[in-house]
């Protein structure tokens, strides 16, 4: 299968990075290249763009895509070590970053990587299929209260206790191996019209796979670090987990004094790293959502380096 997947809110990340032609820019959830093969068009060859990826088989399909441009650095690794895999190429400071959290479509549609409940495929949901622990591993060995508080945290199911009994309960008789057997226990924990149960579960165990929250915040706070002054971080988030995280950092990042308003000048000693762009996320437009379906979670803020 192709690897496909169409860039969300392409247009207004694009204009929220202000992209400068000789500027270092970089895609640390690189996927196909939606969103980097636009940043790349807009640089000179004096211009650097690094994308990052830990799924091998989209790094292999973006240098494809990109093959005709020569000033583009392939990172296989996480956004989370951004900082590391941009000093480990010889920069210190970038002028532009994107993240977009979001799982791509082709992980979701290539049957074979185990993230859809739709298709019967072995429990993987590794990005990095390289390394990790799968979601079969997951639901056949972690305990009773490991399995809970992750479909409670990471899934937001209010079903999360009876799910966690099941599976512990069908795993004794059998090894839990693909998703539609996953599917099925699902559908024996749950009411008939709890349809958002099965959702809920695939995206707790895939976050849990992948450690897609654990290093967030650092992750963040890592990007900011590295912008030249005017530098953007801008985020694509796909549900309020991420979202909440993402929002607290950048109020962190920003700062606020603290002194009573009479004061003649602040003493509190607040430190600022810049400024919140997006007082409110930018949503996709009605006619993106309908365009692609999968675009309506989506919201994008964006953070501005700003040094004094």
């Amino acid at each position: 299968m192709e690897f496909k997947h169409e860039p969300i809110m392409l247009n207004e990340c694009i204009e929220s990075l202000k992209i400068k032609e000789n500027g270092i820019y970089v895609d640390g959830t690189l996927g196909g290249a939606g969103h980097s093969s636009e940043i790349v068009k807009r640089l000179s060859e004096n211009g650097v763009l690094i994308g990052i990826d830990r799924d091998t088989e989209a790094l292999a399909a973006s240098s494809k895509r990109l093959e005709a441009y020569k000033n583009v650095h392939y990172v296989h690794g996480v956004h989370e070590d951004i900082k590391l895999h941009v000093q480990n190429l010889g920069y210190e400071k970038v002028d532009g970053i994107l993240l977009d959290l979001g799982i791509s479509s082709y992980q979701i549609d290539e049957g074979s990587r185990g993230f859809s409940y739709t298709k019967d495929a072995v429990l993987d949901m590794r990005m990095d299929q390289t390394s990790g622990i799968s979601a079969k591993d997951i639901v056949n060995t972690y305990d009773k209260d490991e399995l809970e508080k992750i479909f409670r945290d990471y899934g937001e199911e209010k079903f999360s206790k009876r799910i966690a009994d099941r599976i512990v309960n069908e795993r004794s008789k059998k090894e839990i191996v693909t998703t539609y057997e996953l599917a099925d226990i699902v559908r024996g924990a749950v009411p008939k019209d709890a349809v958002n149960s099965f959702k809920r579960i695939f995206q707790a165990l895939r976050i849990e796979v992948n450690g897609e929250l654990k290093e967030l915040k650092k992750a963040i706070v890592d990007a900011v670090d590295i912008l030249n002054d005017g530098g953007r971080l801008c985020i694509i988030t796909f549900h309020s987990l991420e979202d909440r995280i993402v929002k607290e950092a950048f109020v962190e990042l920003q700062g606020k004094c603290t002194c009573p308003k009479d004061f003649p000048k602040c003493v509190c000693g607040f430190k600022s790293f810049g400024r919140i762009v997006t007082r409110k996320p930018i949503v996709p437009s009605k006619d993106e959502e309908e365009r692609n379906p999968r675009s309506k979670s989506a919201k994008l803020r964006v953070f501005e380096k700003v040094i004094d």
